[in-house]
């Protein structure tokens, strides 16, 4: 599945969303782990070091737009940012025929591309099916690893209300 805008070899780690998955939750496990005790020695550091490599492993892999609230793991590690549209629910009406975008036509839609990859996951399949909260645009450029492990990435932006809350 051919991206525009990727890095050269990241698309055979693309195609295999499972092993994503695997280093995902790998990932997430030693973050849990070590991050507060790397939060404790220097913060600013820290800081510093989480995002300089979210854009260099993230940007190679997924054309990372560090928007600050990852969601991956919920769209087959298809990075939803990286439609021209910044849909972050779906594809809108405009995907053409052959599963294409109607704004970069020679571009593969990148909502077919995450419901095709999600399929290929186990844990995080029925993830894509997940209304996602629209991006907070004041977490941009900030590590999506930190504000997961804060909790900040959780908190909706003002005027947004959860799906839970209008079925109460």
């Amino acid at each position: 599945m051919k991206e525009s805008k990727r890095s050269p070899g990241s698309e055979w780690l693309k195609n295999h969303p499972r092993l994503l998955e695997l280093a995902y939750d790998s990932s997430k496990v030693l973050l849990k782990r070590f991050y507060p005790l790397l939060k404790r020695v220097n913060q600013r550091a820290t800081e510093r070091f989480m995002i300089w490599s979210e854009k260099r492993v993230k940007g190679y892999t997924f054309n990372c737009q560090m928007c600050g609230q990852c969601i991956l793991h919920s769209t087959g590690m298809t990075c939803p940012m990286n439609c021209p549209k910044n849909l972050r629910n779906g594809p809108c009406g405009g995907v053409r025929a052959n599963g294409h975008c109607e704004v970069i036509p020679e571009m593969p839609c990148v909502w077919v591309q995450a419901f095709e990859r999600s399929q290929m996951m186990g844990a995080y399949s029925h993830e894509i099916k997940l209304l996602q909260p629209p991006v907070n645009r004041q977490l941009q450029d900030g590590s999506s690893w930190i504000n997961m492990l804060e909790g900040v990435d959780q908190q909706t932006p003002p005027g947004w209300t959860p799906v839970k809350d209008l079925t109460d």
